[in-house]
This record gives structure tokens, sequence and C-alpha cells, in this order.
């Protein structure tokens, strides 16, 4: 293998193949990038068994290819490495199977390898009809949701992001049994046959990184795993196993109190309140709704306390006295994107529910917290 390429090209893919590799690898050869060069063009291949991520370099982007082969250079600093080399230029050449010389005009590194023969063989096949959706509104799907999955291994499949299509209806939920994020839209071409995934919480906000545009999204759906084709990459990652619980009968359909509110004015009453919480274990903090006013307070013995006063829009008989997680609230809040909000309750037990004035696919459900 003796090729040379633009720094900045190379750069780019490898920064999204590296997020396939995880530091708890137990296998030694999944620490390192494939690199696999062909008359073609240069394939970079990195996995952690679970998550896999391959790049295309076409050889019209490749300055020249002298001799192809396949090497497997560590992960650990191949990035670093390419990132502060000197040149824009950068030559690769295979010394021996488990040896490569990296180097520009002013610099050299010489890397011992790992054994392209202990590499596990990992097929990324596609369908012929797969889901297609734009990389912008995929992306915001994921960034909308993703914030509420689990991090707690107690119940594994609410560590992952609940992926349902049926027709042209895209819905997307994410719960760890405190709060619940769903985002819902409309597929310009419907599905055949129905899905019902769990992707595993880490794979997925992986991918909601590498999306940067509104280039199409192929998303190839097995029983095991799922497949996006996006660009030059193929991001496959496995599925977790098990049923996602039934959510919908979670969100309230009727509410008694229905609060408009500013979305700018509530957030910062929200942070400024919990400054004094912020060290407790759920930053919890009050609101009150009386006489057409929200008042959203917060106490610490050791501290002190404080109160913020915001002007809503209500009915007159709402009054309300409820506690939350402020942190909650506010990762809530930062996935509407309109001024205009509604916050609907019913009392200091059940759900409180953030929606959109103007946008019905997102829904926000954060569940209130006794403070007796």
């Amino acid at each position: 293998m003796k090729f040379a390429i633009e720094k900045n090209v190379l750069l780019e893919n490898l920064n999204n193949v590296v997020r396939g590799i995880s530091t708890k690898n137990v296998i030694p050869v999944l620490n390192g990038i494939k690199f696999e060069l062909k008359e073609e063009g240069l394939t970079l291949t990195a996995s952690d068994s679970e998550l896999t991520i391959e790049s295309f370099i076409e050889s019209k982007l490749i300055r020249n290819i002298e001799s192809t082969g396949t090497i497997i250079i560590s992960s650990k600093y191949i990035l670093d490495i390419i990132r502060k080399m000197p040149s824009d230029v950068i030559n690769f050449e295979m010394m021996d199977s488990l040896k490569i010389k990296i180097y520009s005009d002013f610099n050299q590194y010489n890397l011992n390898c790992l054994d392209p023969s202990e590499y596990p063989a990992i097929k990324l096949i596609t369908h012929k009809d797969p889901i297609v959706i734009k990389a912008d509104i995929l992306k915001e799907l994921i960034n909308q949701t993703s914030f509420a999955i689990s991090t707690q291994e107690l119940r594994p499949i609410l560590t992952g992001l609940n992926m349902k299509i049926n027709g042209d209806l895209f819905e997307v939920i994410a719960t760890d049994s405190y709060r619940l994020a769903k985002k819902n839209i409309k597929l310009e071409t419907p599905v055949d046959t129905d899905v019902n995934i769990v992707i595993p919480g880490k794979n997925i906000t992986e991918l909601e990184h590498i999306l940067v545009d509104d280039e199409e999204v192929y998303m190839n759906v097995f029983n095991n795993r799922v497949l996006f084709q996006y660009k030059n990459l193929k991001f496959q990652t496995n599925i977790l196993s098990g049923s996602y619980p039934n959510t919908s009968n979670l969100i309230p359909t009727e509410f008694e109190i229905i609060v408009q509110a500013k979305k700018s004015e509530f957030m910062g009453a929200v942070d400024r309140a919990a400054l004094l919480t912020q060290g407790k274990d759920k930053n919890i903090i009050k609101m009150k709704i009386e006489n057409k006013e929200m008042i959203i307070n917060s106490y610490a013995s050791e501290i002190g306390k404080t109160e913020e006063r915001i002007t809503i829009d209500t009915d007159e008989k709402s009054s309300i006295d409820i506690s939350f997680s402020a942190r909650y609230m506010m990762d809530a809040l930062k996935t509407i994107k309109d001024e205009d909000i509604l916050i609907l309750l019913n009392n200091d037990v059940k759900p409180i529910v953030l929606k959109s004035l103007t946008d019905e696919s997102l829904i926000q459900l954060i569940l209130p917290i006794k403070t007796y």
C-alpha cells in the first residue's frame, strides 16, 4: 500500500469513522481503523462489533495510488497525527504487513499496526427499497428526543431510542420513566412494512453528530440491525432486543389548566431559580399558578431562597402548586423552536406536558416531584 491524500479529505472521513471505536473494546484489533486501498478508492472502517461506520473515499479524491493493500492503524494516535501534520498532502507507505510510514516533506511517523487478518468480517448489506428521509429532518428527530433516553441499565430497553414507522408516519420516542420526548413527521414516500425498532442511545447520538446537511439518508432495517447510508458513509448499528413500552397512554389527552407563555421568559425564570438547587440531586424547583400569574421559586436551607414572577395567559380559575426537576424542564424547553409555548397541567401528581403553540408534532412530558 502506497498513496498520497489531501489532509482535509482524510481528516473529514476519519472524524466520522472514529465514532465507531469504543473504549470498551475487548477485541484488540477493533481498537484500530481499517484502511483498505483498492484502485476504486480508500475504504475506512471502524467497529466495536455493535456499531460499524464505513467511509469510502473515491480514487479521484486521492492524489495518487502507487500500490493497494490493507492495514489496521491504531485509532489512539492516527487522528491526532493527521490533524497535526504540517503539510496539506500526506503520504502513506506500508513497510510490511504490520508497519506503516506516514510522512510529508517535513516529518514522518513510523507506526506499528494491527494484523488485518484478525479483523472480523462485517457485512454492510442494503435493501433495494430503503426508507428515505432528509438528513436535517432525521437529525432534528434525534436531537429533540434523545436527551430523554435513560442512562440506567436497570431497564435496558429504555437506554435506546424507539423509532416507529407506519405508512408515512415516522414517530420517535424516548423516555427514562421520569420524562418523555415524542416527535413525529410525515415521510414523503410511505413504507409498506411497519417498523418498530429501538436503537442504542449512544449509537444514535453518534449518527446525529455525523448528519450535517439536507442530503438524503437511506435507512435499511433488518431483524437485529439497521444500516443508514448517508453520502459516502455507511452507519450500521445493532437493535436492542425486547419490546419498547407503550407510551401512548402516558400522555394525557385532556387538561384542566392550559397556560400560554413565552419560552424565553419561562426558561429564564427556571434557569435562575435553579441556581440555588443546582447542587442537589434532582435540582427541584416549585411553580405556582394563581390569578393569571406564574411564580417560580426555589429554596436551599444552607443558601437561601429565590422567587421569579412571569405574566402568563390562562383561565382566571387556573390554580396549581407543582414541583419538578429544573434540569429536566430546561432540557425539554431547549428542543422547542417557537417562542410561544403551551404548558398543560391537571394536578400536582399528573404529568406536565409542553408543546409549541403551532407545532403539534413535538410533545415533551415531565413527571412532577412530590416534595412532602
